[in-house]
Order: structure tokens, then C-alpha cells, then sequence
């Protein structure tokens, strides 16, 4: 075996996916820099829970970080997937923030991923779980992901800052995925969504559903939005509200929003000085997140700014076929998706505007990735 040639990048941003392509295309990589001008230099607490989930779910997978924490070796190794893993996502991000990686990688592992992950199920920061179940999951069906085998079960739910919450899911492995035309957004037809709440009363949801169907019903009949509220053991250990709203699209696209209320750490603990940061109330926060799912809607594409990145890596993922998507405006995280993605694998976009809709349609050839691991029955 000869030396490994490290591919060598500087700074923090965007780790989780340069750690995903590094995985998907055997690069090992070296990472300087990391926060070094910092008061507390180095890797935060949820960037070492990632790369210990990464050892988890691959064979002869190789880290190494310095004393301070500002310089990463990573070397790759084969995902292996595995039955009744168990990982504790920590308190500083929430769970949202490693699935998106792991539903990626767990797609071309040996062997499918069941895993139950522990920590914060919905925060303001990432999506949250129930986006990945309404959102996330119709669009990985679209290039030709099995729906058998394709789960996320919430057993119960965190807040932030003390978490608790606990998620179980399961993704299938596939030999590859499938190219897509994907150009057509649709109208709206429906929305759906669900509300939740965790150590406070439940009329905090009705207040949220009423304040955002106010705003929907001016627009179409058919909203419904579902309450999830918590008690005892299945609601975590922190006090919480929030909402989760999707729009289905006669093409079959699904557009999402979603908000979590919660105290921070510091609110926590700051609170004996002075009287605790007042939280939004719950209508504010229908009306709130019905205009952002608005905003999203009104920029149009086939996905949402959140779901851009991933949209763009599968596409790249795919055999070398063309893939066409349209979406609204580019998100800073998609840009930076589509610079990764042509430093790993290879594949460059051809990105044209459409000035008549003010939208952006991206065409690629994808790399051909195949999962060479898997068992072939």
C-alpha cells in the first residue's frame, strides 16, 4: 500500500459535507485552520459527535485531530452500516444537523443503517425531524429510493437546552440512484403540518394552528396541520413549542418551513439576575412561520432553500445520465454545495436563470457513483 495523498482544505465551514464527499469519493483529507482566531479555537462539541458517528458506521475509518482542536485527518474508510447502533448527538446542534449526512451515506453502505439517535429533536438552527419525515423522504423517492425499509420513528421528543429527545431511523441501501428532470413545480394544492410541545401547555399548539391557518385559509380550503403534544418521559427535559408546515404542489413537490421556541443555555442560567428572555408567543409564531412557507413558495423550485444542498449531491451522485432541477434562488449552503461537489467528484452544473420566473435550472452529469459494497443477493 503506498502513502495516502491527503487533499488539503483550511477552515470550519461547510465540515459535515466535506466529510460526506470525502467518505463518498475515498479522498482522504487533511483540515487546517479550523477556528484558529477564535476565543475558543478548534472543533465544536457536535463536529467531534459527527466524526464519532462516522467511525460508527464505516470500517477502517482513520481520524486524527491535534491537541487544540484546529487541525483534522480524516481518512475514509468502507460504510458498513449495521442493526441497533445507538448515538448520543449531544446538546450544542440537533439531531436534524447529522441526519441529512447520514441518510446520504447510509444509501450506499454495505448493509442497511438502523439507528437510534439521542439528543435535540427540534431547534430554530436545523430542520427539524418532522421535515425530514414530510419533506425529505418523498424527495429521495424520486431518484429511485425504496420507500420499504425508509424510517423515522419520533419515540420522544427534546428541546433545547437539555434535549432528551430520541429518534429511531432506518434507511435502505440501493446499487444506485436514478437521474431526474425534475422542472416542474406546480401550484400549491394542499398544506399539512404539525405542531409540538414539550413541558407546556397544549393550548400553545391550538393558538399556533389557528394563527396559521388565518393566514393560509385566504389562499386554499385544504389545511390541515396535526398536534403532537408531549408528557412525562416522551417530552424530553426542557420546556418547547414549535411548528412544522409543508406544502404539497400538484407536480409532487413538497415545500417546508419549520420554527422551534425554546430557551438557550444561557437564558437557563442567567435567569437569578434577571427576569428570563420573554419567549414569542405561539400565535406569533403561526404567523411567522405561514409567511416564511409563503416566502418559499413565492420564490418557486422544485425544493425549498433548506433541501437545495442535498438536492444538488444526489443529482451528482447519479449514473452518468443528465439531471435537470429547477429551484428559486440560490441558498449561500447550495453554493457552497455545487464548489464541493466539483473539488470531490468531479461534476459541474450548468446553471441558467429564467428570467420569466425568476427561478434557476441547474443540469449535470452525474458521477456514476455505484455502491460496490453492497451484497448482491
Amino acid at each position: 500500500m503506498g502513502k495516502s495523498i491527503y487533499k488539503r482544505l483550511s477552515g470550519s465551514q461547510n465540515l459535515r459535507q466535506r466529510l460526506v464527499l470525502a467518505t463518498l469519493s475515498a479522498t482522504p483529507v487533511l483540515i487546517e485552520d479550523i477556528r484558529t482566531d477564535d476565543t475558543w479555537p478548534g472543533l465544536r462539541h457536535h463536529e467531534v459527535s459527527f466524526l464519532r458517528l462516522l467511525e460508527k458506521i464505516c470500517d477502517d475509518c482513520a481520524v486524527e485531530i491535534n491537541e487544540t482542536g484546529t487541525k483534522l485527518k480524516f481518512k475514509p474508510g468502507i460504510v458498513m452500516g449495521g442493526r441497533n447502533l445507538v448515538h448520543d448527538c449531544g446538546l450544542t446542534r440537533s439531531i436534524g444537523y447529522f441526519l441529512e449526512p447520514l441518510i446520504v451515506l447510509g444509501l450506499f453502505a454495505k448493509k442497511p443503517i438502523s439507528i437510534k439517535l439521542k439528543g435535540i429533536t427540534n431547534d430554530s438552527k436545523d430542520p427539524s425531524v418532522d421535515t425530514f419525515r414530510s419533506t425529505t423522504f418523498p424527495m429521495l423517492k424520486r431518484f429511485g429510493v425504496p420507500s420499504e425499509g425508509l424510517e423515522l420513528k419520533i419515540e420522544n421528543r427534546g428541546s433545547p437546552p437539555l434535549g432528551g429527545g430520541e429518534v429511531f431511523l432506518a434507511i435502505p441501501v440501493v446499487q444506485s440512484l436514478t437521474a431526474v428532470k425534475w422542472t416542474d413545480e406546480g401550484m400549491v394544492k394542499r398544506i399539512r403540518g404539525v405542531t409540538f410541545s414539550t413541558r407546556v401547555s397544549s393550548q400553545f399548539e391550538n393558538t399556533m394552528v389557528f394563527a396559521a391557518r388565518g393566514i393560509f385559509n385566504s389562499f386554499l380550503p385544504d389545511v390541515h396541520i396535526f398536534t403532537d403534544h408531549r408528557a412525562g418521559v416522551h417530552a424530553g427535559n426542557s420546556p418547547g413549542y414549535g411548528i412544522s408546515l409543508v406544502a404539497e404542489t400538484t407536480s409532487g413537490c413538497y415545500l417546508s418551513a419549520d420554527t422551534a421556541i425554546s430557551y438557550t443555555h444561557e437564558e437557563e442560567t442567567a435567569g437569578l439576575e434577571d427576569e428570563k428572555k420573554k419567549l414569542m408567543p405561539p400565535d406569533e409564531v403561526g404567523v411567522q412561520i405561514a409567511s416564511v412557507l409563503l416566502g418559499e413558495i413565492e420564490q418557486g423550485g422544485v425544493v425549498d432553500s433548506t433541501h437545495q444542498g442535498l438536492l444538488f449531491l444526489l443529482c451528482a451522485l447519479c449514473p452518468p445520465d443528465v439531471s435537470k432541477v429547477r429551484v428559486g434562488k440560490l441558498s449561500p449552503y447550495g453554493i457552497e454545495t455545487l464548489r464541493h461537489i466539483k473539488d470531490f467528484l468531479g461534476v459541474q452544473f450548468v446553471i441558467t436563470a429564467d428570467p420569466t420566473t425568476g427561478t434557476v435550472m441547474l443540469k449535470c452529469i452525474g458521477c456514476g457513483l455505484k455502491n460496490l459494497s453492497r451484497k448482491v443477493s
